[in-house]
């Protein structure tokens, strides 16, 4: 099974758009926002006045209309999404999960942890069955499809724990690169969270996306991986998130992934 520590990138699962709704009447934009939980209509009208939304790329004014799912809306240059059809959700893998919505041998599988939603949601790469923390969920295939093709370059951070002590020069190693049977690789940053006895707990992050490529990073420098925990996605944090549950993300949180893909 690919691993997340290390994503594949494919797009099939992510074709179709949400479930087709009957075509809506655009509605005046301060309503909108106010759906969206921005504010007042009259905090709205005051921040469209200011210049401060954006529908399609242009500059909003007053009076103007606009349709709530087709329509492309920022506020201060930040994606606001007002479709509510959309799902966005983070959930803490725990270990021994596989990232699957239906696993076909009985194991336990990420639709195991999700709460009862109307749609159907998808995971944005995957978590290998040893592995565990963030994951993301959502019916938002265009934004789906971004956070895992490389092109885009979604930095992903990790918790590693591994054995210690940790040699001096390993971060210097890791930063300039590696040689895997698949090619180089390496890591943007590299600290030691902590060090207790034969045990080390190392942080790095990395845009890359190949299988199992945080695992055989740490392998090919002698110190094989005891525990693996995603902890960020892009701006997205773990946080405090127990594992096994989910949460969904704010408005905030959706709009700086959007910028993350450069949207």
């Amino acid at each position: 099974m690919p691993s997340a520590d290390a994503e594949e990138f494919t797009s099939s699962a992510f074709d179709a758009p949400p479930d087709a709704q009957p075509p809506r009447n655009p509605e005046r934009l301060q309503k909108i926002l106010a759906a969206a939980g921005l504010g007042s209509r009259r905090t709205c009208e005051r921040m469209i006045d200011e210049g401060r939304v954006t529908v399609n790329g242009k500059e909003a004014t007053l009076g103007d209309k606009a349709d709530a799912v087709r329509d492309a809306i920022h506020v201060n240059g930040q994606r606001l999404v007002t479709d509510t059809r959309l799902v966005y959700l983070a959930l803490n893998k725990p270990r021994g999960v596989v990232s699957t919505m239906d696993d076909d041998k009985g194991r336990d599988a990420i639709a195991d942890l999700l709460p009862n939603i109307d749609t159907r949601v998808f995971h944005v790469g995957r978590l290998d069955a040893d592995s565990e923390g963030l994951l993301l969920l959502t019916n938002d295939g265009g934004l789906a499809h971004k956070l895992m093709h490389p092109s885009y370059e979604v930095a992903k951070t990790y918790q590693v724990e591994i054995p210690g002590p940790v040699p001096r020069a390993m971060g210097r190693e890791l930063k300039a690169g590696v040689t895997l049977e698949d090619g180089p690789v390496k890591v943007d940053s590299f600290r030691v969270v902590d060090a207790y006895g034969k045990v080390a707990l190392v942080e790095v992050v990395l845009h890359e996306g190949r299988n199992h490529i945080v695992r055989r990073m740490f392998d090919a420098v002698g110190f094989p991986v005891q525990r693996l925990i995603r902890t960020q996605i892009g701006p997205i944090r773990l946080g405090d998130l127990r594992p096994g549950r989910t949460r969904h993300l704010s408005q905030a949180e959706i709009g700086a992934l959007f910028k993350a893909v450069g949207e």
